[in-house]
């Protein structure tokens, strides 16, 4: 399985309105996509351990996670129209990493 990982933050502009607005059009982008397979999204927890909040450069709100059968259907997806409407629209910053997730017993095939 192959996941896109999404941290952004939201621009200050972005009022609440516009921000289900927003979220509307991700859940049609992924309801559209037949490549993406499941969709998490998240809201950064803050815990107040010493030590590992305080190191972190840039606070992104929120987390995507995008899960794809293969690389095939990743690239189908950051190469469609729809990636680019959804990513342009909000974020003030972002950082977006893709990795390859398997169950903890496969993870042998990694090294």
């Amino acid at each position: 399985m192959i996941t896109h990982l999404v941290m952004f933050k939201p621009g200050a502009s972005v009022s609440g309105e516009s921000r289900r607005a927003i979220l509307e059009m991700v859940r049609q982008v992924v309801s559209g996509s037949p490549t993406i397979r499941r969709c998490s999204v998240g809201r950064r927890v803050k815990h107040g351990v010493a030590g590992y909040e305080q190191t972190m450069r840039e606070d992104y709100e929120y987390a995507l996670l995008l899960e794809f059968d293969d690389v095939e259907g990743l690239k189908a997806y950051l190469t469609g129209a729809a990636h680019d409407a959804v990513g342009k629209l909000f974020t003030s910053a972002s950082l977006a990493y893709d990795y390859e997730v398997m169950d903890l017993g496969e993870a042998d095939r990694l090294l």
